[in-house]
């Protein structure tokens, strides 16, 4: 016994003097002390104080004071020698021309124990970037900038920060694992197109909390290859709600399983939980494991939808179905209001049916006038509990 006290205490001193060790070895990299100035341009300070932060060892952090910066387009890459801390504590402004920026704006990449925080603002200034967004009319536009990129990250959060009037994505994940996104507000007007709160891409273990969002796209859609996440507690709109996909609009797409939306309030949206894939799939692909659960819903268009034959803007070849394989789904505890008669469409492919689709406890209360119903194609629901609307009776591709 006297020696597991012993052991206990030596490891307690070992780990009281390796934190403070650490602490000693941490530093501020301040941009001002690398020429950033009050309503100056802090591209190449908070580039140099990057630099500077990453080759240093310990836990060092990188910090924008209270006021307002200008910063043109910035990649700040890793690997560092040890956990860095990016603070923003003022407003810092994006170059209104979208010709400035290729595809994001800032981007964090390679870098294990990155946070990102300080209760500050990221404003993109996108107002010029949505009034020449063709996309509506272009299958093959181009993309503008997203405020907020981070690659290939792991080991990192991101929380207490704004993302204001991004010119396309505000905030993009590609290649992150262990990641937390939390405490955040994200914010464009409701006619900003593709301004999508949140979008994850080849991303595993993430979890989304406490965040709101309120934009001109998906507050959170959920791309291929994306695995283990957890989105909790978002508060949605306007926008075009919570979304997995779109999938299968590219060759070889990856998996997309395990996705978790629970406790989420969606408000004045075009759509609440939806599941979307493109018809005439150039590559078979899978999404399994996707459950929605305990979701709040006020005037929301199509509040529970599966649509497998996602074309936006007719640019597509809809007469060809998906080959986007969906099965064990379940959408639990989905209440609220509708303004559509077809407030749950569960629309799959008739080359590859839905399967393992479970609907509990749906109380929608539609709020106009019309045959208020739900549909079922090429799927076979089961049902549980509550189901307003009626539930679909179901069917099968022929």
């Amino acid at each position: 016994m006297a020696v597991n006290i012993n052991l206990a205490l030596m490891s307690l001193v070992f780990l009281v003097a390796f934190s403070a060790i650490d602490h000693a070895q941490a530093a501020v990299f301040d941009v001002t002390t690398h020429g950033a100035k009050p309503g100056g341009d802090i591209t190449a300070a908070l580039t140099s104080a990057w630099k500077d932060a990453c080759a240093a060892s310990g836990n060092n952090q990188v910090v924008v004071p209270k006021g307002t910066f200008k910063l043109g387009e910035v990649s700040l890459e890793g690997p560092c020698k040890g956990p860095i801390e990016f603070q923003n504590h003022g407003t810092v402004q994006a170059p209104a021309d979208p010709s400035k920026f290729k595809d994001f704006w800032i981007q964090i990449i390679h870098v294990d124990g990155f946070t990102l925080s300080g209760g500050g603002t990221f404003d993109g200034q996108g107002q010029l970037a949505w009034k020449s967004n063709n996309c509506a009319n272009d299958a093959n536009c181009g993309v503008f900038a997203a405020n907020l990129k981070f690659s290939f990250l792991t080991n990192a959060i991101v929380k207490d920060i704004t993302s204001l009037n991004s010119k396309y994505f505000h905030i993009i994940l590609l290649g992150c694992k262990h990641m937390q996104l939390e405490q955040l507000t994200i914010t464009a007007p409701a006619d900003s197109a593709n301004t999508d709160g949140i979008h994850i891409g080849r991303s595993s273990l993430i979890t989304i909390s406490d965040i709101k969002i309120g934009t001109g796209d998906d507050c959170i859609s959920i791309g291929d290859g994306s695995q283990g996440v957890t989105i909790t507690k978002v508060t949605c709109g306007p926008g075009h709600g919570i979304s997995i996909g779109s999938l299968g609009k590219y060759k070889d797409e990856e998996p997309v399983t395990g996705i978790t939306v629970t406790d989420c309030t969606i408000t004045d949206a075009t759509n609440g939980v939806r599941i979307k894939t493109w018809p005439a799939s150039p590559s078979p692909g899978t999404a399994t494991g996707l459950h929605f659960e305990n979701i709040d819903m006020t005037n929301v268009e199509n509040c529970l939808l599966v649509d497998q034959g996602y074309c936006p803007h007719g640019i597509c070849k809809a007469q060809i179905p998906s080959t986007i394989k969906i099965s064990d789904v379940s959408f639990k505890n989905i209440r609220g209001t509708s303004t559509s008669v077809e407030a749950v469409k569960i629309s799959c492919s008739k080359s590859v049916p839905c399967e393992k689709v479970h609907l509990e406890n749906i109380d929608i209360k539609f709020t106009g006038s019309g045959e208020y119903k739900a549909i079922c194609e090429n799927v076979k629901p089961t049902f549980a509990g509550i189901q307003n609307p009626p539930a679909c009776t179901g069917s099968s591709a022929e």
